[in-house]
């Protein structure tokens, strides 16, 4: 005898959110549900396999081992679909749909916002949603499908990492300077060295942020720390206190504002730190109209900056440097 059954989509889909993020609670969050419909969407599934797919544990849930196998293959077939879905079901002379993209916070500014304009005018029927995180965030969450397309960046000092299932290209370099004021000893420097800010109080993006690990890698081969009087995410905070006299700061060109009369940027050398620039997608929407169009307008925006496009694409786990390109136009 044959039993057949029929497993929906949005049951798999479910499953794979609670595997993915732990609980029915986080998944619902993710998924844009009341946590008691994707309890449902996991009940149909149970009813329509005839097997438990998850256990209490405590306050929260487990995947039974039947339960793991079925969001195994459920990943796989969501893949399938998302592949299809952007590929044969899709039109590439004319992009539609919406794209969610995260972007860090000063790409935002410097990328996203021209890129915005641009697609107003492009003719294409895409509606974009942006969300500014931190590289980290932004690629965790293109990789488990909460985004479409990341905005990122790799410092020279602090690689990213990037998952199997992703494709990464490099849009451009950016360059960061120290931002001292005008009557800083240093100011009338041309280029300083590490040597030389040492003894310096320094504003510093929070704990844990790729920048604020690249300041830190800064003093490294020195063997110093440094003085970090105040954290702040917004580089508008660091350059309104280096006006002030208070701290130094390490803050890169792209999206920075122009600089205030008293505010000097001095180039960093041995070593220079330069943050790679990229977007970030599941290799499932690689041949997306959408994706690839989006992509297209940044790499304009990039070019209209002065940079020079780099052609590497990475798939890999860690992601080292790439062939030199010329780093962004001072502010």
């Amino acid at each position: 005898m044959y039993v057949c059954f029929m497993i929906e989509i949005g049951s798999l889909r479910a499953l794979a959110a609670i595997e993915q993020h732990g609980s029915v609670i986080a998944a619902s969050e993710v998924m844009g549900f009341s946590p008691s419909a994707v309890s449902q969407q996991i009940k149909k599934l149970e009813k329509q396999t005839g097997f438990p797919v998850l256990e209490r544990r405590g306050r929260g849930v487990l995947l039974t081992e039947r339960g793991l196998t079925l969001a195994a293959y459920g990943r796989r077939i969501l893949s399938e679909l998302e592949e299809l879905e952007s590929t044969l079901l899709a039109d590439p002379a004319k992009p539609t749909g919406h794209l969610r993209v995260v972007s860090f916070s000063t790409a935002c500014r410097g990328l996203v916002g021209p890129l915005l304009g641009r697609l107003a005018s492009s003719g294409a029927d895409l509606d974009l949603s942006v969300l500014a995180e931190d590289p980290r965030e932004a690629v965790a969450r293109v990789a488990n499908g909460e985004a479409d397309l990341g905005v990122v960046h790799n410092w020279n000092s602090v690689p990213l990492v990037i998952p199997e299932h992703m494709t990464l290209e490099w849009l451009c370099e950016d360059v960061a300077d120290v931002l001292v004021h005008r009557d800083h000893p240093l100011a009338v420097c041309g280029q300083v060295e590490p040597a030389d800010l040492v003894d310096e109080c320094w504003i510093s993006t929070p704990h844990g942020a790729i920048c604020n690990e690249a300041l830190l890698r800064i003093f490294a081969d020195l063997g110093r720390v440094p003085d970090i009087r105040v954290y702040d995410p917004d580089f508008a905070t660091h350059l309104a206190l280096v006006e002030q006299g208070a701290v130094v700061a390490l803050v890169p060109r792209l999206g920075r504002p122009a600089l205030p009369a008293d505010v000097v940027a001095l180039p960093l050398v041995n070593p220079t730190q330069v943050r790679q620039v990229g977007i970030v997608y599941r290799r499932t929407m690689a041949a997306s109209p959408g994706i690839q169009h989006v992509a297209g307008l940044l790499r304009e925006v990039a070019g209209s900056l002065g940079v020079s496009e780099s052609h590497e694409v990475g798939r890999s786990h860690g992601v080292t440097g790439s062939r030199g390109v010329s780093g962004l136009a001072g502010p």
